[in-house]
């Protein structure tokens, strides 16, 4: 529990395969902000039932459509019958379910198919927990991500623009298209608004934004001075994830993941080349070094 939280607001602290959900539970509208990973389904419908107390749950509100933060939509959908509100950027592929615009395909992760039926208006309003909060945009990490700002309780859902140690790969430079200058434009942002207390994607909520904000500033600097670094970061990011969900891979597993799915997209193939065996294996180098996962004796990642 956090004291600096309003008594409305749990948060489900879930680690980095599954988002953390963020529950408004004693509302008229019982309601969750992001479902998690597919692989954690049961845990999130057991930490959810928790949560609830025997309340069912009346809607999921997603702040953007990666798998860590909409994969338990589907489940939950089908346990409550509750509605489904998104983000308007992606609409049409949902409906038609393009796994490629998702972004599923390219980074080879899962998502089961769900439905919606409300979407998010940027600046426009959305009632949690017995108050009105913002739907505010945050591109850069995703173009389509929107975070949720109360400004009576100066909290903000800030998904996954800003941590309290940085922020998520920016997607759209792997696709080659620009996201560093609105990454900037969404710190400034919440620069701005000056929550109090921040409720990020992913690890615990915190009151320490300034310092935050300083973090999460020199490090779009750092990566817009040369844009391989976002790529190396996004390759360990990526193969770590997939990790976390099969615990082992081995070379040919690594070569695969980047081969089929990672250096589809051109902004990664423009910076490192097209040797998906070499990058493998540095790949797992730099993964085992950094203490995110160890080497067996047979060569292959096995996660911590």
């Amino acid at each position: 529990m956090h004291d600096f939280l309003p008594a409305s607001i749990q948060v489900l602290e879930r680690g980095w395969l599954s988002s953390n959900n963020i529950v408004f539970a004693q509302a008229d509208v019982p309601t969750v902000v992001d479902t998690g990973y597919v692989t954690h389904g049961e845990a999130t419908e057991r930490l959810l039932d928790e949560a609830l107390d025997g309340r069912p749950l009346a809607r999921i509100v997603n702040t953007h459509l990666h798998s860590d933060h909409a994969g338990g939509n589907a489940r939950l959908q089908r346990r409550h019958g509750c509605r489904i509100v998104i983000p308007p950027g992606l609409r049409d592929a949902v409906d038609a379910w393009d796994e490629e615009r998702l972004s599923y395909k390219a980074t080879d992760q899962a998502c089961e198919r769900f439905s919606h039926d409300e979407v998010l208006a940027i600046g426009g309003r959305i009632e949690l927990g017995g108050q009105d909060w913002d739907v505010l945009p945050a591109d850069g990490h995703d173009a389509d991500m929107v975070m949720l700002w109360n400004p009576q309780e100066g909290v903000l859902i800030s998904a996954d623009a800003l941590w309290r140690n940085g922020f998520g790969v920016i997607f759209p430079e792997l696709a080659g298209e620009s996201g560093f200058a609105e990454q900037q434009a969404t710190l400034d942002l919440i620069s701005q608004l000056a929550p109090r207390v921040v409720i990020p994607g992913h690890g615990a909520p915190f009151t320490e934004v300034d310092d935050a904000l300083g973090i999460a500033h020199a490090r779009i600097r750092w990566l817009a001075e040369d844009p391989k670094r976002n790529i190396d970061n996004a390759l360990k990011g990526l193969v770590a994830f997939r990790l976390l969900d099969r615990r082992r891979m081995d070379l040919g597993d690594v070569r695969t993941l980047i081969e089929q799915h990672l250096l589809t997209q051109r902004g990664i193939r423009a910076q490192v080349g097209d040797d998906a065996e070499a990058l493998a294996a540095r790949v797992m180098e730099q993964l085992a070094r950094v203490g995110m996962a160890t080497l067996d004796d047979d060569g292959a990642l096995v996660a911590r």
